[in-house]
């Protein structure tokens, strides 16, 4: 006999959740955990740093359920609490280096990623091997969709310093992309 679902709908998780049922938030947590690892891992390159951060948002997302008004999707609402936590542990560790300004830019090459054999999960490694400065603008504007302007004030860099970081992410990418299709075709 299956026993059915104490929380036949999200809203009524939500609610429960909202109550402090321990039983919903350990519902939510198994559900949406490890894809909001994966978000934290695109930022951190350590497993346990990208652990850490993701059960801290999780701390807040519990802390701040009330504000949940039922309205639009409650994975994105808690993916934002998760990036919004990883941003601030950046900061906290003053990880943000290598920012220049995009004014300061004589001339560089307008990227264009080359045709490449490369799958999905081999260039979320080369991402993941930017540096953090990098990869942090990265994720938030080509992954998560965030604008300059919301990257700049979420960063605490202006709206051009993130343009250059964009700029020099992508240029690195196409660089390590070409290489490891060099190194994929010397293989073969």
């Amino acid at each position: 006999m299956k026993i059915l679902s104490l929380f036949q709908t999200e809203e009524q998780l939500v609610k429960a959740c909202q109550k402090g049922d321990p039983r919903a938030q350990r519902r939510v947590y198994d559900k949406y955990s490890s894809r909001m690892n994966a978000v934290c891992r695109r930022y951190f390159k350590d497993e346990y740093e990208a652990e850490e951060c993701m059960i801290e948002a999780f701390v807040k997302v519990f802390e701040k359920i009330s504000q949940f008004k039922l309205e639009g999707s409650f994975e994105g609402w808690i993916r934002r609490i998760v990036v919004n936590e990883c941003l601030m542990a950046l900061r906290a560790k003053k990880q943000m280096g290598n920012q220049m300004s995009y004014d300061d830019i004589i001339y560089e090459p307008n990227p264009q990623l080359p045709e490449t054999s490369l799958e999905a999960q081999d260039l979320l490694k080369l991402v993941e091997q930017l540096p953090v400065g990098y990869r942090t603008v990265f994720n938030l504007y080509a992954i998560d969709g965030y604008t300059h302007e919301e990257i700049g004030q979420s960063l605490g860099i202006t709206e051009s310093t993130s343009k250059s970081q964009l700029h020099r992410a992508r240029a690195l990418l196409q660089r390590m992309i070409a290489e490891s299709d060099t190194r994929l075709s010397i293989n073969y």
